[in-house]
């Protein structure tokens, strides 16, 4: 696994670099006068209704919002006083967020508390920037550039889980300004939780129901009934998956699975994380040519540790985009915020076959 270069901010923030193969990082001292970081950035507070956390992040508000071109803080600084990346140039960096949702070391999981106080939010947010280029994507970057990124998102999942206060790693990108995105450099964020998420305690939930009724993995299984169906496979390799899921929530929606069971980034092999690389950057450059301009999309790698808990949980990646047509987009209106139950204006096969023509 690769070992990144270390250094730290002005406000005492970790930053990594990590770099390709005959490249050595070289950061500068980063002389901004920031503030002092506050200790205790978020609050967790519990929704008795729906049995969840929801983080309280006000300091979020002060956040970088759309800066211009020449005040991007993801650039290079090689002066140490513009930028979040103190440096002349790099590959690969990752560093701890300024505005975190979640900040601090908290030892185990947060315990529901009676009445209505609320708990510290400790964890840990990272951005992770894909390239130096200002104006690239992940979809634009070399096969040697982008597992450079997976080896980042490796690393630091390994390096996350090891943390008592972390029950969840989830390294994710937004792309796109339709999605939310104010930063337009490439760039993609991880966090360490301190509680397993919603979506993650569901899946695991039915896994786990599924092993009792079938004696067999949950996730395993529908890979397998996907490669026998046939009709919402985009592309398949030796050791990886790419389809539209049945019940597609989004527009456009793709899975990527490994065709073996694995919890996690860390417990795949070299093979497959090159494999991984290069079928991830296929299904991205798949995306971009669906239309004329590129396609919004956000990514997130639900993974897992091998502790009893989540034990069924199987790695795969997710990548949905709210674009159903060249014109329109789909809005997460009443029935999909309030009640989570989603409409669909797309069939699943329909997005499999125009993505499969576009390889």
């Amino acid at each position: 696994m690769t070992a990144p270069t270390r250094a730290t901010l002005a406000d005492g923030r970790e930053l990594l670099f990590f770099a390709l193969p005959g490249r050595t990082p070289a950061p500068v001292a980063d002389r901004r006068p920031l503030p002092p970081r506050d200790p205790c950035p978020s609050q967790l507070r519990f929704d008795r209704t729906t049995g969840q956390w929801v983080i309280i992040a006000a300091l979020r508000q002060d956040r970088t919002y759309k800066p211009p071109p020449d005040q991007c803080p993801l650039c290079p600084g090689p002066t140490g006083l513009t930028s979040e990346v103190p440096a002349p140039d790099y590959d690969v960096v990752v560093f701890e967020n300024r505005f975190p949702s979640l900040s601090g070391a908290g030892g185990a999981a947060p315990r529901a508390p009676d009445g209505f106080a609320p708990l510290p939010g400790h964890g840990r947010c990272e951005v992770i920037c894909f390239s130096s280029d200002h104006t690239g994507s992940f979809a634009a970057l070399d096969v040697a550039q982008a597992r450079l990124v997976v080896e980042a998102w490796r690393h630091r999942t390994a390096e996350l889980m090891a943390r008592p206060e972390v029950e969840q790693v989830f390294c994710f990108e937004n792309r796109g300004e339709e999605v939310g995105v104010t930063l337009t450099h490439p760039h993609g964020q991880i966090y360490g939780y301190p509680f397993l998420t919603p979506r993650a305690a569901t899946m695991l939930q039915q896994a786990d129901q599924h092993r009792k009724q079938h004696g067999s993995n949950l996730f395993d299984d529908l890979l397998a009934r996907e490669v026998a169906d046939g009709g919402r496979v985009i592309a398949r390799t030796e050791l990886f998956t790419a389809f539209v899921p049945f019940a597609a929530r989004w527009p456009v929606e793709v899975h990527i699975y490994p065709n073996r069971f694995a919890h996690n980034l860390v417990e795949l092999d070299t093979a497959e994380l090159d494999e991984f690389t290069q079928l991830y950057l296929d299904v991205l450059r798949r995306f971009d040519r669906m239309y004329s301009a590129p396609l919004p999309y956000m990514s997130a790698l639900h993974q897992f540790s091998d502790t009893d808990a989540q034990r069924e949980g199987y790695f795969h990646v997710e990548l949905m985009s709210i674009r159903r047509s060249a014109t329109a987009l789909k809005y997460l209106a009443a029935s999909e915020s309030a009640m989570d139950a989603f409409i669909s204006d797309v069939a699943p096969e329909d997005v499999a076959a125009r993505l499969r023509e576009l390889a």
